[in-house]
């Protein structure tokens, strides 16, 4: 928990290990940013992630920055545990299977893994997210357990939502924009499942999980309309009227049900 302290001047100064740790590498970013070759570092608290796009096979500037991330931890005096180090491959093309070359650092492979849990989200090589939507089943039907107790000991119905909203929706619900627009309708059954059990132990109506995830990706693509600054800010322009955005282009399906044009699909309906 973050850990604020008044200075001298009445203001708060934060004072975290996590703040600290952004102090100290506010100075490591990444210099590869060009039409064909986007490589951009990615730090929270004091994790830290490498992601890069590779086109028609070029590893070099991949492999490059990797290098620059290991040059810079060692003139600042930081050990990268390689043993914890792992490398994801994303690749949904149907042609044949491509072969990228290992990456090395201090002379150590780093272990290339089919799927990573990174900040509570299971990625997958190919991006599908069965393994992830199983988790959190898993987990918020745990919680099941606490909420019937709960209901046993007679607690008025708007106790026990708020249970549930606390300690399972949150859990159901954790970075939802990012994947349940591609999850598979059993995925998704499965987790309304879970909502469903909740609320014959509340008897209360609960909000269902698609509802959910359209006005979080209002409020997420309000947020990324209202800051120039946000990289993906120019996905969302106006039409000629002012009043709708425009619709991107899609080829695959993936990309129809991913974050951004189900995000302007919903800023649309909205307005």
């Amino acid at each position: 928990m973050r850990q604020d302290e008044p200075d001298e001047c009445g203001s708060v100064r934060e004072s975290s290990p996590e703040y600290i740790y952004k102090i100290y590498t506010h100075t490591l970013y990444t210099y590869i940013y060009t039409f064909r070759y986007i490589y951009i570092i990615v730090k929270f608290a004091d994790d830290t992630v490498v992601v890069g796009l590779i086109s028609d096979n070029e590893e070099r500037a991949y492999l490059e920055e990797i290098k620059h991330l290991e040059n810079w931890c060692q003139e600042n005096n930081l050990l990268l545990n390689v043993s914890k180090t792992k490398e994801l491959i994303v690749d949904c093309s149907k042609k044949q299977e491509r072969h990228y070359q290992p990456v090395r650092i201090s002379g150590t492979t780093v272990e290339r893994v089919d799927i990573f849990r990174y900040l509570g989200v299971h990625i997958s090589q190919d991006l599908s997210w069965s393994r992830h939507t199983n988790s959190l089943a898993k987990k918020a039907r745990q919680r099941l357990y606490h909420l019937r107790r709960l209901r046993d000991f007679r607690l008025p119905s708007k106790v026990l939502r708020n249970f549930y909203t606390c300690t399972i929706e949150s859990i159901l619900t954790g970075n939802i924009t990012v994947w349940f627009g591609n999850s598979t309708k059993q995925d998704r059954q499965a987790l309304q499942r879970v909502v469903r059990s909740a609320e014959c132990i509340t008897h209360t109506e609960l909000p269902d999980l698609q509802t959910i995830y359209y006005k979080r990706c209002q409020t997420k693509a309000r947020k990324i309309v209202k800051d120039p600054t946000h990289p993906n800010n120019r996905l969302f322009s106006l039409l000629r009227s002012g009043r709708r955005f425009r619709s991107l282009k899609t080829k695959t399906e993936r990309l129809k049900t991913s974050f951004f044009p189900q995000a302007i699909r919903a800023l649309n309906q909205g307005n």
